[in-house]
C-alpha cells in the first residue's frame, strides 16, 4: 500500500511465559526492586490526574518516590474520569452466579474480538478483585444491598453480574477516592501538583524519556521539567471526531508528541461507538451526552416495526414494536457488547425505522421495569441519569421512553506498551486509556475504570521499579541540548500557529475534520471511503495552516491557541487512523469494514492475516507498520456470537 511502509516485527520482551495464572506473580518477583532509601532520590513525572494518573501519582508517592504531577484542568479532580457513570467490573462473584477471574478474562478477550493480549487481560482480571477492596477502604460509596453487602449489576458482554456501581456517578466517586489519596501525598510534600499546565513535548536524552516541556496555561510561560521516568496518563483521543462523549478538553497532544519522538502508536483505528447516548439535536452542539450502559439492565431497546411510524411511542402497541436486540441476540438481549448494539441501532435507522426528529434514534423504554419493580426502585438505581436526561431533552423518561443513538466514546488504541506498561522509548510509561494494552478491538462496559485503577494502583508501581532500579540517572539542566531543542520546538510551533492570521476559526476546522471522520472512519468503514478521507484530511490540514485564525497572543491565557495546537495534532492522528483502518482488511470489534461481514451482517475477522497488534512508528514521509503477533493459548478465537 502506498500510504505506509512495513518495518520489523515488534515483540513484548517483558511478557512472562508459563501458566497464565502465575505470570503476573512471576513478573513481580523477577522485577528489580528499589529500596526505600533510594526511592527518595528518584523523581517521576505523571501527566494526567484521572483514575490512572491520580492513583499512580498517589501510590508512587506513598512508596517514597518524588512525584511531579501535571494536568491542564484547574484541579486534578476535574479529569474526565469523573464523567464515567455505570460501574466498574471485578471478579469477586458476590452474586454466586458463576463468575471467576477466568470468566472475566474470557469475557474480556472475547469482547475485544480476540485482538488483545491474553497475559495483559488475565492480569487485569486478577487485579480487579483488589481494586474494590482498595476503593471501599477509601470510602467510595458503592451501592449496597439491604443486608449491607456490595451490590452489583449486569453490563454488556457478560452473563453474570460483576459490575460494582455508585448510582450513575461511579467515575466521580472513584476519582474522588484517588483524588483524596493524591491530596494526602501533596499535603505531605511527596507530590508537587501543577494544574493548568499542558504537556507540549517529550524530552528524550540518550534514548531515554527524561522530562517534558509544559506551557503554563495562565501565564503562557514555557518550561522544561525533568525526571528519571515519565508516565503518561492523558486519556483517549475520541475528540478527533469533534462530537463525542468526551469533555471538550480531551485531546491527543501528550501521546502524539511522544509518538513523534519515537513511541509507537498501536491500533489507532480501534474506536468505540457507545450505543446509549442522547441523539444529536443540531449543528450548534459541541459535544454529546452519554446515558450509562447500565440503563440497558432494565430498559428495553425498540423501534416501530413499520418504516415511518412517527406516533407517540406510548400509542404504539406491543405487537407493532420490534425489540430488535432481544430478537436478534436472545442469549444476551439488550446486554450485547457496545459495538454490536451500536451497529444494530444504525441498521434499523438505515432501514427507516429510526425515531425522533432526525430519524437517528431508537427507544430505551423503562415501562416494564417500572411496572415490575416500582418507580422508587428505578429512582434508586438510575435517578441522577433520568434527571440529567430530562434536563437536556425536556422529556420525562419515567413517562416517555428515552431516545438514544450511538456516539463516539472510548478509544482502544493508544501508545504501544509492553507487559511492564513501558513504551518503545525507555523510561516512558503509559497507563489507562492512553495506552492500547487490554481491550482489543472493543472495550466491554465498566472495564475502563477497572483498567485505569489497575494500572495506577497495582501494575505500574510494581513494573516501573524494574526500570528505576538503574537510576538515578544523570542530572539534567535546562541548558542541556535536548531540552533546549524540545523547548524551542514548542516555541516555534506556537509562533507558527499565531503567524497564520487567517480567517477561519479553530472550531470550524475541528468540526469539519470530525464530519470527515464520522462519515468515513466511524461506525462503518470501506476502502473507498477511507482513501477519500485521507485525501480530504490532507487538504483540510493544508488549509488549516493557511487560514486558521487565533486571536490573542502566547503571553497569557489563550484558549484559542490551546485548541489550535490540539486540533493540529488531531489532523495528523486522523490520517493515521484512516490508514490503519484501510490496511486492516477485516472487521473486528469497533472496526467494521463494509467489505468484511458475515451473511447476517456480523463482523468477519481474518485471523490468518490480521491476528496482530498494528504498532505504527512515526515517519516524516509515511508511517511505518510494525506487527506484534497475538497468540491465544487459553481463549481460542472463534466467530464471536452473542445469540
Amino acid at each position: 500500500m502506498d500510504l505506509y511502509t512495513e518495518g520489523d516485527p515488534v515483540t513484548d520482551t517483558r511478557a512472562p511465559d508459563g501458566p497464565i495464572e502465575a505470570r503476573w506473580d512471576r513478573r513481580r518477583f523477577t522485577a528489580k526492586l528499589v529500596n526505600p532509601a533510594n526511592r527518595r532520590k528518584l523523581t517521576v513525572i505523571v501527566v494526567g490526574t484521572g483514575l490512572a494518573g491520580g492513583s499512580a501519582a498517589a501510590t508512587l508517592a506513598e512508596q517514597g518516590y518524588q512525584v511531579r504531577s501535571y494536568c491542564y484542568q484547574d484541579s486534578p479532580r476535574r479529569a474526565h474520569s469523573i464523567a464515567a457513570q455505570g460501574g466498574i467490573n471485578a471478579a469477586k462473584n458476590y452474586r454466586n452466579d458463576g463468575d471467576s477471574v477466568h470468566r472475566l478474562f474470557y469475557d474480556t478477550v472475547k469482547g475485544g474480538d480476540f485482538r488483545s493480549r491474553e497475559s495483559n487481560v488475565h492480569r487485569l482480571a486478577e487485579v480487579s478483585v483488589n481494586i474494590i477492596d482498595q476503593c471501599v477502604a477509601q470510602g467510595v460509596p458503592f451501592a449496597r444491598e439491604y443486608g449491607g453487602l456490595l451490590d452489583t449489576r449486569s453490563f454488556g458482554g457478560a452473563q453474570v453480574q460483576r459490575t460494582f456501581y455508585a448510582r450513575g456517578q461511579t467515575g466521580q466517586q472513584l476519582l474522588l477516592g484517588a483524588y483524596q489519596a493524591l491530596e494526602r501525598q501533596i499535603g505531605l510534600g511527596n507530590v508537587e501538583m501543577n494544574s493548568r499546565h499542558e504537556m507540549l513535548e517529550l524530552i528524550v536524552v540518550a534514548g531515554r524519556a527524561r522530562g517534558i516541556v509544559v506551557r503554563d496555561l495562565v501565564t503562557g510561560e514555557i518550561t522544561t521539567e525533568f525526571a528519571d521516568a515519565v508516565v503518561l496518563a492523558s486519556g483517549g483521543y475520541g475528540n478527533v471526531f469533534y462530537l463525542s462523549t468526551n469533555a471538550k478538553g480531551c485531546n491527543v497532544t501528550a501521546t502524539w508528541r511522544a509518538h513523534r519522538k519515537g513511541a509507537y502508536f498501536a491500533n489507532p483505528c480501534y474506536t468505540q461507538i457507545h450505543p446509549t447516548c442522547i441523539p444529536v439535536s443540531g449543528d450548534h452542539q459541541s459535544k454529546l451526552t452519554l446515558m450509562s450502559e447500565s440503563l440497558r439492565n432494565d430498559g428495553r431497546v425498540w423501534v416501530p416495526q413499520v418504516e415511518g411510524d412517527d406516533r407517540d411511542p406510548r400509542e404504539i402497541p406491543e405487537n407493532e414494536r420490534d425489540y430488535y436486540l432481544e430478537r436478534i441476540y436472545p442469549s444476551f438481549g439488550n446486554l450485547v457488547p457496545r459495538d454490536i448494539a451500536s451497529r444494530a441501532a444504525k441498521n434499523v435507522c438505515d432501514e427507516g425505522r429510526g425515531v425522533g426528529p432526525t430519524g437517528l434514534g431508537v427507544y430505551l423504554d423503562f415501562a416494564d421495569a417500572i411496572h415490575r419493580l416500582g418507580r422508587k426502585a428505578i429512582e434508586a438505581k438510575y435517578g441522577n441519569l433520568f434527571e440529567m436526561y430530562e434536563r437536556i431533552t425536556g422529556e420525562d423518561p419515567y413517562a416517555v421512553p428515552m431516545r438514544i443513538y450511538p456516539a463516539v466514546h472510548y478509544t482502544m488504541g493508544g501508545l504501544w506498551v509492553d507487559y511492564d506498561l513501558q513504551a518503545t522509548i525507555p523510561g516512558l510509561f503509559v497507563i489507562g486509556e492512553a495506552n492500547f494494552s487490554d481491550h482489543g478491538a472493543n472495550r466491554l462496559g465498566a472495564s475502563a475504570l477497572m483498567q485505569g485503577l489497575a494500572d495506577g494502583y497495582f501494575v505500574l508501581p510494581n513494573t516501573i521499579a524494574d526500570y528505576l532500579a538503574a537510576g538515578p540517572f544523570e542530572k539534567l539542566e535546562p541548558s542541556h541540548p535536548a531540552a533546549v531543542e524540545a523547548r524551542q520546538a514548542v516555541a516555534d510551533r506556537i509562533q507558527r500557529l499565531l503567524a497564520v492570521d487567517g480567517d477561519r476559526t479553530v472550531d470550524s476546522f475541528h468540526r469539519e475534520l470530525g464530519q470527515i471522520m464520522w462519515e468515513h472512519c466511524g461506525m462503518e468503514r470501506s476502502a473507498v471511503g477511507l482513501r477519500k478521507a485521507v485525501d480530504e484530511i490532507r487538504a483540510l490540514r493544508e488549509e488549516f495552516w493557511q487560514r486558521v485564525r487565533i486571536v490573542g497572543d502566547a503571553d497569557g491565557l489563550n484558549q484559542s491557541l490551546e485548541k489550535a495546537g490540539r486540533v493540529a495534532d488531531f489532523f495528523e492522528l486522523a490520517e493515521l487512523m484512516c490508514i490503519d483502518a484501510l490496511h486492516r482488511e477485516e472487521s473486528c470489534g469497533g472496526h467494521f469494514r463494509a467489505e468484511h461481514q458475515s451473511p447476517d451482517g456480523e463482523a468477519q475477522r481474518d485471523d490468518e492475516r490480521f491476528a496482530y497488534v498494528a504498532a505504527w512508528e512515526y515517519g516524516t514521509e509515511r508511517p511505518v507498520l510494525h506487527k506484534e503477533d497475538l497468540k491465544f493459548e487459553y481463549v481460542h478465537p472463534t466467530q464471536r456470537s452473542y445469540k
